[in-house]
């Protein structure tokens, strides 16, 4: 069960400064984090992107957000899009527990540092020393790569290389049609204020399809919405002529009878993720 969360390339044209910038992006990569988003992806939206803050703007600055902070020192030189990212807010992601004797243990994030000719790699997994791990025989890494590490015991260290997820979300730049075409999109859901509204009857039957079948959401741009970026109206969207199945399910309005003229994506990702996330 996958959830994934489409924001545009766009996300950050209507702030004042970069600082600013930095700051919302904060807030989405919160949101993740919060509502156990394991992928973010980043859609082109060339129609509101004024490319004030540079190409791969929101991307890297999400990337880096979700890179676990012991590091990314070493995972990131100095970038002009990373120049207020001290001013991010802590993720604090939640140590994710195995269970039984081959998975206890806490799940952490690693990055390769050296790649031996033993079948072995020096990881850096923000213990006291880079440690030395065998690789998986089903797992092929370089050097640089981040990695999931399962860390039992800090003293002694007992700890091995896993073929898991990284803890926390991943950061992709990919097209909405390609992201609704993933064998693991789930339920995938437009989110607009065009869009069916949500009632506490419909929530059940959704929460009961998202939960066994994960989900996928895809969120407007600044001033411009869904419809507006897809050039459609809800429901008659035609995104890749050449993949009909890169169609949302359905179109879903999270926040009805909204008291703001302007509802803004960060405020978005919150109202709809509380409650498609229930179990």
């Amino acid at each position: 069960m996958t959830r994934s969360v489409l924001v545009p390339s766009s996300l950050t044209r209507e702030a004042e400064d970069k600082r600013e910038a930095t700051r919302k992006l904060g807030y989405v990569a919160r949101a993740a984090v919060i509502f156990r988003v394991d992928r973010l992806v980043v859609y082109p939206d060339s129609g509101g992107d004024d490319g004030r803050f540079g190409d791969g703007f929101v991307s890297t600055v999400l990337s880096y957000a979700a890179t676990a902070p012991y590091l990314r020192k070493e995972a990131w030189s100095r970038r002009d899009e990373l120049e207020y990212a001290g001013i991010l807010p802590p993720l604090r992601v939640r140590s994710q527990t195995g269970s039984g004797s081959d998975g206890s243990g806490s799940l952490r994030q690693g990055i390769v540092t050296e790649v031996g000719s033993d079948g072995r790699v020096r990881v850096n997994c923000g213990l006291q020393h880079p440690i030395s791990l065998p690789v998986p025989p089903s797992m092929e890494v370089a050097e640089g790569e981040r990695v999931t590490i399962r860390v039992s015991s800090r003293e002694p260290v007992r700890a091995k290389l896993v073929d898991e997820p990284l803890p926390g979300f991943s950061v992709e730049r990919a097209t909405i049609a390609d992201a609704l075409t993933r064998p693991d999109a789930g339920v995938r859901i437009a989110a607009s204020r065009h869009g069916e509204v949500l009632t506490v009857d419909r929530l059940g039957q959704l929460v009961e399809r998202t939960t066994s079948d994960g989900l996928t959401v895809a969120f407007g741009a600044p001033e411009r919405g869904l419809p507006e970026v897809l050039d459609c109206q809800p429901g008659e969207e035609t995104i890749d002529d050449d993949e009909p199945t890169a169609r949302f399910d359905l179109w879903l309005n999270t926040v009805p009878n909204q008291g703001s003229e302007v509802v803004r994506t960060e405020e978005a990702l919150f109202a709809t993720l509380a409650p498609l996330t229930l179990e």
